[in-house]
């Protein structure tokens, strides 16, 4: 069952998620996949080439996904050790995808390494935007966020998008394994004169040079200015951990960490930031709960909160509850809410509810009753502060679907709740904001009640952040948006060109080699 190749697949895949935060280990990345190639390419038949695909993603999400199993020990009605077998159970669905990428690169280029390479690099791309699409879709991790900034992604992005830039990887992966098939040859590498693999070499060899010249045009956060004209911002993160977070004889503690950190330091209008469900209280339902808040405001000041909003039915019982985040206004009233779209399948809510309860499986946030979604993406007009745009936790790893694009916002907040994702996570839930910002050329603030939360300009750049399991905040000027970019109009239809693309090259090559 488990023959070398297929065990060479697996550890390729382990190792190529090393590229990813916090290990940014991308030169790793580019080896495994080119290694993943080799192994494809070599397969004796399609089930073999299927095979190694499949391994190979096994490997690949086990470990990038590990963070996953860190979730399970903070509830109490499943066995903690659930958390590792679900990371292997979600691993071993994910990889059909690179499985069906490598068995199509298979049976249609085989005989050419040209059009395997093209192939592999259309395929990978149509897979992962699959991925992040059937099913409610899981879309954590897509190989472009090796090459995150300083990097090729902060050019690339906005013309091709999240699943476009990976092809672009598959691409570099293919110039190494080019080169190591001339160096194991003892051939020259002249990508010139082998045709297909000029494009994917000359990726490769303007890579480095890429990439220092794009650190050098995006420079450190510190010899960035703050432009004073635009709002002024204060992100809060409490380090309130899972533990104290639902613990009732912590809740006024936990307040007044919130409040602390909320204190006004200047005059002016600001516009306060507080995490995902950063407190229990019913906004909508107890008047008292928003006096509180409110009294933390200055008269002009306003506060984006996370909360959960109730469902009732005609007879005022509670039959669902939304994810929501509330605009609060100095005295007291409710100016606003955007309601989370993309729900966690076992976190926010049990698929299948009446069968699998019956055999002990619960979700993960505490509670019975579950979370219903809401419309997708809103801009919220903020009194005094314009349109900002909401993506709530894990909504913001969903390229394409963060913004609405009828009402562009001036920014986009991501509150959220990381203390889930263990110490891989919330690198990895960071990373991914950046690529919004890119794609989108907004800028990207984020709060969470342990870390990272962060400011993100326009460009990618961190301008200023948090770090894991810290109290603080940060007090800066928002910084400004930038002219829509192509992605920003088209959205991931890019990506899926690019791939047609590609896969038009292959078939050209193809019948040029006949």
């Amino acid at each position: 069952m488990f023959s070398r190749p297929k065990i060479l697949a697996f550890v390729a895949g382990f190792l190529s998620a090393t590229g990813f935060a916090p290990l940014d280990l991308w030169p790793v990345t580019l080896v495994a996949f080119a290694l993943l190639l080799y192994l494809v390419r070599e397969a004796g038949s399609l089930r073999g080439a299927l095979a190694r695909g499949y391994w190979f993603g096994v490997g690949h999400f086990t470990l990038g996904l590990n963070w996953i199993a860190h979730a399970f020990t903070y509830q109490d009605k499943m066995p903690w050790q659930l958390g590792y077998g679900a990371v292997v159970l979600l691993s071993l669905y994910l990889a059909v995808y690179p499985a069906a990428a490598a068995g199509l690169a298979w049976r249609r280029g085989r005989h050419d390494t040209a059009v395997f390479a093209l192939v592999f690099a259309a395929a990978w791309t149509v897979t992962e935007w699959l991925r992040a699409t059937l099913f409610t879709g899981f879309a954590w991790n897509p190989l472009s966020a090796v090459l995150l900034p300083p990097g090729p992604a902060q050019i690339l992005l906005p013309w091709v998008g999240t699943y476009g830039l990976s092809a672009l990887v598959l691409l570099l992966a293919a110039a190494v394994l080019h080169i190591a098939d001339c160096v194991g040859t003892h051939r020259a590498v002249r990508p010139a004169s082998i045709g297909w693999t000029a494009p994917a070499t000359l990726l490769c060899a303007l890579f480095l040079p890429l990439s220092i010249k794009v650190m050098g045009f995006y420079p450190d956060s510190r010899t960035i200015a703050e432009d004073k004209a635009q709002p002024l911002i204060r992100v809060v993160q409490p380090n309130i951990g899972q533990q104290q977070k639902y613990d009732p004889a912590m809740a006024a503690a936990n307040f007044q960490r919130l409040a602390r950190l909320s204190e006004k330091t200047q005059p002016g209008p600001r516009l306060l930031l507080w995490p995902e469900s950063a407190i229990p209280d019913f906004l909508e339902e107890e008047r008292w709960a928003r006096l509180r808040v409110a009294a933390l405001l200055g008269p002009r000041d306003m506060l984006l909160t996370g909360g959960v909003a109730l469902i009732g039915d005609p007879e005022g019982r509670v039959i669902g509850a939304r994810n929501s985040l509330f605009v609060v206004t100095p005295d007291a009233r409710l100016a606003g809410r955007y309601d989370k779209a993309h729900l966690v399948p076992y976190g926010e809510y049990l698929p299948a509810r009446p069968i699998l309860s019956l055999i002990g499986i619960s979700r993960l946030v505490p509670g019975d009753i579950d979370f219903w979604p809401g419309p997708g993406p809103q801009s919220l007009t903020v009194p005094g502060f314009g349109k900002v745009g909401v993506q709530i936790c894990y909504e913001v790893i969903f390229s394409g679907q963060v913004v609405d694009r009828a009402d562009r916002p001036a920014f986009l907040f991501n509150p959220s709740n990381d203390a889930w994702f263990g110490v891989w996570g919330p690198p990895q839930h960071l990373a991914q904001a950046r690529m919004r910002a890119i794609e989108e050329a907004m800028p990207v603030v984020r709060s969470t009640p342990t870390g990272i939360s962060a400011i993100v300009d326009a460009d990618g750049r961190l301008l200023a952040a948090v770090p894991h399991h810290r109290a603080g905040y940060i007090e800066r000027h928002l910084p400004p948006p930038a002219p829509p970019t192509l992605f920003a109009r088209f959205g991931n239809l890019l990506g899926l060109i690019l791939a047609a693309l590609l896969a038009a090259a292959a078939i050209a090559r193809a019948r040029f080699a006949r």
